[in-house]
């Protein structure tokens, strides 16, 4: 396939996108436009939350929320606030900079001792992240780093005389696979920035790297005398070996490293030694992507030997863990059935108690169910949100929190209840979201969209949608809006997110269609005129479904996957896909072309818009060229929208305001026409 040269792609976008600008609410006659703008403020205007974390001694939280820009405009500034539990209403902001300025700062971490937070902000040099440390009570800031690159998760090692730190020297981009890729141009080399593992020594201000520069280091932690640091790493480019990540320790003196785990036969993350030193906990399974973690809970002899999984057979998806203070039980937390849990495994018994279990969302950031817990074992810090309570800081035992924040307050909900649905397929119990239009009337009969999650490891739960959940301003319209989490997804257990190898389109694509049909039964839903649509593995069933079945109506397939033979060579994230396939295309070419959309193409009759951004590397625009491209050749109504400077994950406000009043008026086009 011919990729067009970038000055051209260039010119592509932008006219599409000036066309958007032209007509978008004349291709859209039928909209709501003043339920569309509430909409898009309840989308816009909320605040998130990337973390929250309660102080070792439990007496203070400290959080990060993101600070919004001038009329939308793209903004990369957030900032660190800090409160009493015993008088939250009375946090005070931390700040490198001045206390009216705006930065990027965030990554904090609580000394041992609870009295000093280190973080990263780029007050002293925009752009440039920098390690700070600020004293909670005098106040007293110090800047402990004057370096280039990308740095990322300081943590405070026991004795609070130095802080681990990951370090991308010379980085071009942030690291992760969700930013936009740097073009490649020239000869394309194999040249890597490495993210490696350093040490900040407080006393005597030196910095030192601890792994070598030719090991990609993931997460890290503390071994519980400060001599030892356990990491997850692997060789090669940071973004495509986090499938294939083994195990390590070193030494901080030396530098002395030695592998525990290697090559564990599945993704691994959050290792975590436990307070006797004796083991490190982590959590393993198949996962789709390095910030959305999920599997179950396994536990090895931090000098290495024999990985024993605490939590076989559990019917729940684990996504953070800590050790309790007495080195004989771990805490986690995770989905459930579509929502949050909080649990408690004796370790030795491989016993699971339930703390907590709500139709919620619990996280410090969009993709994971994390929380933060005190040297106490009982208070912890979250951020809560779900379908009808945008999202807050909570601190307080589980089950019991206290509200913090209130960033919130007054943003409408522009979409009617959501109800939790279940329905037997023969993966045996799937569950999804079912979400009503806004002034729902029950003797109308209204449209539906389905709307596929990503990943397909991962879940939905209840969510205040931002402004990157475009689908969810369809209720707003007088939609129903249906997201399942079938095979495949977290939150039934591991044999259920695992159901899908080698099967991508089959039994994840019935439990979607059975889904179809629970929600006919539920609600006045017309049968006629069903739509849907997805992001990136969602964007790829969207692909799918219009080439397996003529039920769809009309289609937005964002960030798809086409054709998963030619894809397996085009992505930066080759690695995630052996997992799910059981071999690389080279080696097994039939698993991926039975599973391609491209494959069946002419079965297509949905008309579908198709929308990526143009530096993806997890799934790059020409697979979306491909289908678009086939599509027009045979006739099938079709639109393909790409975004410029953009990767997986939308940074400029501006496009997500595009998309989503042009997925609204596409599926007003086709769907609402048919009353």
């Amino acid at each position: 396939m011919r990729v067009l040269p970038r000055p051209l792609l260039a010119l592509f976008v932008v006219c599409s996108l000036f066309s958007l600008e032209s007509n978008a609410q004349s291709g859209n006659p039928s909209a709501d436009k003043a339920a569309l703008d509430q909409a898009a403020s309840a989308m816009f205007d909320v605040r998130t939350f990337q973390q929250a974390s309660v102080s070792p001694d439990g007496r203070q939280v400290a959080w990060v929320e993101s600070l919004p820009g001038k009329d939308r405009q793209p903004s990369a500034n957030s900032a660190i606030f800090v409160a009493d539990v015993s008088s939250p209403e009375k946090p005070w902001r931390l700040t490198a900079g001045h206390s009216r300025s705006n930065h990027e700062e965030h990554d904090l971490s609580w000394s041992r001792d609870g009295k000093r937070i280190a973080f990263l902000s780029d007050a002293g040099s925009p752009g440039q992240l920098q390690l700070f440390i600020a004293d909670t009570n005098s106040r007293d800031l110090k800047q402990l780093t004057q370096l280039k690159g990308f740095l990322a998760s300081p943590a405070w090692a026991p004795g609070d005389q130095a802080i681990g730190l990951l370090v991308t020297e010379n980085a071009t981009r942030a690291a992760g696979p969700l930013v936009a890729e740097t073009p490649d141009e020239g000869v394309v080399s194999e040249d890597l920035h490495e993210q490696r593992l350093a040490v900040v020594n407080l006393a005597s201000g030196s910095f030192h790297m601890i792994t070598p520069d030719d090991l990609y280091v993931y997460e890290f932690d503390w071994s519980p005398d400060g001599k030892q640091l356990s990491y997850t790493a692997a060789h090669g480019s940071g973004d495509d070996n986090w499938y294939i990540a083994s195990l390590f320790s070193a030494d901080v003196a030396s530098g002395a490293q030695k592998t525990i785990i290697e090559k564990p036969g599945m993704q691994i993350s959050q290792p975590r030694w436990s307070p006797d030193g004796q083991s490190i906990a982590f959590i393993g399974g198949l996962m789709s992507d390095e910030a959305i973690v999920g599997g179950d809970v396994f536990s090895v002899p931090a000098t290495g030997g024999a990985v024993a999984n605490l939590t076989p057979d559990m019917k729940m998806t684990a996504s953070w863990i800590a050790w309790l203070p007495d080195s004989a039980s771990l805490q986690f937390s995770g989905i459930a059935d579509g929502g949050t849990v909080v649990a408690r495994i004796a370790v030795s018994e491989r016993k699971l108690v339930e703390l907590w279990h709500g139709e919620e969302r619990v996280a410090d950031a969009p993709y994971d169910s994390n929380m933060s817990l005190a040297d106490d074992g009982k208070t912890t810090a979250v951020v809560r949100q779900s379908f009808t309570r945008a999202p807050e800081v909570w601190v307080g035992k589980v089950g019991q929190w206290v509200q913090v924040t209130h960033r919130n307050v007054g943003l409408p909900q522009v979409w009617g209840k959501s109800v939790s649905l279940h329905w037997k397929t023969d993966a045996g119990t799937v569950q999804g979201w079912l979400t009503y239009p806004k002034d729902f009337d029950p003797a109308k009969k209204y449209p539906l969209v389905v709307r596929v999650h990503g990943g397909p490891s991962w879940a939905v739960m209840p969510y205040w949608p931002t402004r990157w959940d475009f689908s969810m301003a369809l209720p707003s319209q007088g939609y129903f809006l249906l997201q399942p989490n079938a095979r495949g997804s977290y939150g039934q257990g591991e044999a259920f997110t695992a159901a899908n190898r080698k099967d991508w389109g089959g039994g994840d694509f019935r439990d979607i269609m059975a889904g179809i049909d629970e929600a006919l039964n539920s609600a006045p839903i017309d049968p006629r005129r069903i739509g849907i649509t997805g992001w990136s593995y969602g964007g790829y069933m969207t692909m799918w479904a219009v080439t397996q079945t003529n039920r769809f109506r009309a289609a937005v397939a964002g960030a798809g996957i086409s054709n998963l033979q030619s894809y397996y060579g085009e992505n930066k994230v080759d690695q995630s896909l052996i997992p799910f396939f059981g071999a690389s295309v080279y080696d097994d070419s039939a698993v991926y072309a039975k599973s391609s959309p491209i494959n069946f193409i002419k079965n297509a009759k949905a008309p579908t818009l198709i929308v990526v951004g143009d530096s993806d590397g997890e799934c790059p625009a020409p697979q979306s060229y491909e289908f678009w491209h086939a599509l027009k050749t045979l006739g099938v109504p079709t639109e393909f929208v790409i975004y410029a400077k953009e990767g997986h994950h939308f940074s400029n406000p501006a496009h997500s305001q595009d998309l989503i009043e042009r997925t609204t008026g596409w599926f007003n086009k086709y769907l609402l026409k048919a009353q």
